[in-house]
């Protein structure tokens, strides 16, 4: 292990203060914020970072490991048109590829290029891809023959993540750029439908008379191309037209049917006990899914009939249907993503189970420094023992149990991995935003104590990891308990929450955080900011910072002004290090990545790989 880092490079230390709300606030770090003057800084510490793996003898090992765990192959969700079927397959070894049934249709090769949508049209001869390079997110759109595999519409820019909405004959589409939902006829110019709304889901009924328009606070119905109307309800997660003519709503109480040409008239369908995250209309009946687990409900009534067996306590993809079938995918802590078919009341694998391993995994009970009661997943055996603890704590982001290459290298090494259920996650997300936020870290601290309370490892073994909402989380717990932890690593971090909102998506995560400009907020914000909670003469845990310079989502200025932060400010032995990738966006972590982490982590914690 290497204990300390001999000279950290210098970094200005600004007399800076502001005042917000009548309360002095210091950055003596402000100027990281910009790219160009950074730059010097940026390389010293690349350097050091690099010093410092070099000399870390298992890091290749761990590449092997997560290469092999890694490199099982998958196959995406299958999207039935026009009698096609449209998948994206990557066999292992290789990149993803779009087919159309057994036919490859977009292959890119370039392996900078990335495949973030992809909406085939109803008749199945055409599909709407989304393409952005270098992990920025920031997609164009273009519109592929499916016969030839030549564009014939687009690029459009402006678009991240779009719906696509294609009309039944496959001439136009609606979707979302620069944050405004636009109809598309195909060769022709946009017409915009709605503006300046945070984000969009966007659904067309089969006959193609209503278009559905969910946003974060609001719900829109469009009918016959007329400009779309508010419907009356709140907390809607989905809304759509089925085939059977009805609309359907689903919000925090369960899932309404109504009538789409008065929606204001609701019958409740179904109330289900947890959030729901799809849903799928077959012939027959309706698929509901909550992130664990598929009830089907008689389409007509909305009767339960039956859960849907599954091959154990997972996580659930996304549903997509045609006729009375539906396919899923099913992961797992030790099964990798394998999609599944359900028909005729059955689930069956469509296709191989790429990789299940066996491991030995707990489920366990903590409470929290309130009597909140949560859980924790453990895979790997009793301890004491070097352990990872995870968690994300946001956004309503539910941590059911997935696959993780990550994770299960570290436990074939002897470590445990343990995933933390935190308020702001699944259907506690509500008491872990705004001034609930410290909740959320209130809730990991005990997470970590009750580990080393009941014996599944000790402070000196113990390490943390999240990356951007999870790195907030990693990043508030290393400042407010430092002597619980021997190490930490957070991705992508958010970490200065007084300027939060001036970068990336910031503007746009107000109705989780809260808002300077709001003096209560502020006051909350400031309360738990780890950049302002680094204080001098803290013995703090080895801390590895990870930041990429095409990131849209969370701006690398976040990892700089800390790390810099906690380099002059540490007292303790164990070291401080960022590592940067210009070239790689929020997304794109890959094999090198998660090598260097656990070999970060192993060395602080004491595992020997």
């Amino acid at each position: 292990m290497i204990d300390s880092v001999q000279a950290y490079p210098c970094a200005e230390r600004l007399t800076l203060v502001e005042q917000v709300h009548g309360c002095s606030v210091a950055d003596p770090y402000r100027w990281l914020e910009d790219p160009v003057a950074a730059a010097p800084w940026l390389r010293d510490q690349d350097e050091l970072w690099l010093t410092y793996a070099g000399s870390l003898s298992t890091r290749f090992r761990w590449k092997n490991a997560v290469r092999r765990l890694s490199d099982v192959g998958s196959v995406s969700v299958p999207v039935w048109r026009g009698g096609r079927c449209f998948t994206v397959r990557r066999e292992p070894g290789h990149h993803p590829v779009l087919f159309v049934d057994e036919t490859p249709l977009l292959d890119l090769k370039d392996g900078r290029t990335t495949l973030d949508a992809w909406q085939p049209s109803p008749d199945g001869t055409k599909v709407a891809v989304q393409l952005s390079r270098g992990g920025t997110e920031q997609a164009s759109l273009s519109v592929l023959d499916v016969a030839t595999g030549q564009v014939v519409d687009g690029p459009l820019d402006g678009c991240r993540y779009s719906p696509v909405a294609w009309l039944p004959d496959s001439s136009a589409f609606y979707y979302v750029r620069f944050r405004q939902v636009r109809r598309h006829v195909l060769g022709q110019a946009d017409t915009t439908i709605l503006a300046d709304e945070a984000s969009y889901g966007l659904e067309i009924s089969a006959d193609g008379r209503w278009l559905t328009i969910c946003t974060t606070d609001n719900l829109w119905l469009a009918a016959d191309d007329a400009a779309p109307t508010p419907v009356p309800t709140t907390g809607t997660t989905i809304m759509s037209v089925g085939p059977d003519g009805r609309l359907y709503v689903v919000t925090a109480d369960g899932i309404s049917v109504g009538d789409p040409t008065t929606p204001t008239v609701w019958r409740e369908y179904s109330k289900p006990d947890e959030p729901l995250t799809g849903l799928a209309i077959l012939d027959d009946d309706v698929l509901v899914a909550t992130a664990s687990a598929i009830a089907v409900h008689d389409r007509t009534t909305g009767t339960f009939k039956r859960n849907v067996q599954l091959p154990g306590v997972g996580s659930i993809g996304s549903l997509s249907a045609d006729g009375n079938r539906a396919w899923f995918s099913y992961t797992d802590s030790v099964t990798s993503p394998t999609v599944y078919c359900y028909e005729a009341g059955d689930a069956a694998p469509w296709g191989a189970v790429r990789q299940s391993l066996k491991a030995e995994t707990h489920r366990l009970t903590y409470r929290s420094a309130d009597g909140t009661e949560l859980e924790l997943r453990v895979i790997g055996g009793p301890g004491p023992r070097p352990t990872i603890l995870y968690g994300y704590g946001g956004f309503g982001q539910a941590l059911t149990p997935t696959y993780s290459a990550f994770a299960l290298a570290w436990v074939e090494a002897g470590g445990a991995f343990v995933t933390a259920t935190v308020r702001g996650d699944g259907a506690d997300h509500h008491a872990g935003t705004g001034n609930n936020k410290q909740h959320v870290f209130d809730d990991f601290i005990a997470a970590a104590e009750h580990l080393i309370a009941d014996g599944w490892t000790t402070a000196d073994q113990l390490a943390i990891c999240g990356e951007s909402n999870g790195g907030l989380l990693t990043a508030a717990a290393l400042t407010q308990r430092p002597e619980l932890f021997a190490a930490a690593v957070c991705s992508a971090p958010l970490t200065d929450m007084v300027r939060y909102e001036r970068s990336g998506l910031g503007e746009r995560w107000t109705a989780e955080y809260g808002s300077v400009d709001d003096p209560d907020d502020f006051a909350n914000l400031l309360s738990y900011s780890p950049y302002h909670r680094v204080f001098d003469g803290v013995k703090y845990p080895a801390v590895l910072l990870t930041a990429f310079g095409n990131d849209t989502r969370v701006d690398p200025l976040h990892a700089r002004k800390f790390c810099a932060a906690l380099q002059h400010a540490t007292a303790g032995p164990r070291p401080v290090l960022l590592r940067f990738e210009q070239d790689a966006g929020h997304t794109t972590g890959g094999i090198n990545l998660a090598a260097d982490m656990l070999a970060f982590l192993a060395d602080q914690t004491g595992l020997d790989a």
